[in-house]
């Protein structure tokens, strides 16, 4: 199989109810893709982190699907009240999800 070279790696980091979709979508865009778990810093959620290869020309069309596949979602995080006598947490809404997308040039890339 001939395939474009890779002149761009996109970093992309989805929820974890997400990835499978969002794989399943570039594979049909014929774009190498690698799945590593991670977990977010903020909210301490499983999510996952998609390391794509970017021919010349294609970045618009995996962020095309990254967006159609990933969504966001509200979460409720409990935080507790400042003043109160008791600390009673109390559900504040917190949108998550959607997908962070970093795009950076390659210099150089083998397949062996």
């Amino acid at each position: 199989m001939d395939r474009s070279p890779i002149r761009h790696l996109m970093l992309a980091i989805v929820q974890e109810q997400d990835v499978d979709l969002a794989v399943r979508g570039l594979g049909v865009l014929e774009v190498p893709v690698i799945h590593l778990s991670s977990t977010g810093g903020f909210l301490g959620r499983r999510n996952a982190t998609l390391l794509v290869g970017l021919p010349a020309g294609s970045e618009e069309q995996v962020l095309v699907e990254l967006q159609k596949s990933c969504r966001q979602r509200v979460e409720y995080l409990a935080v507790p009240l400042e003043g109160a006598p008791l600390p009673l947490p109390t559900p504040v809404p917190v949108t998550v999800g959607g997908a962070t997308a970093f795009t950076i040039p390659v210099e150089r890339f083998e397949e062996f």
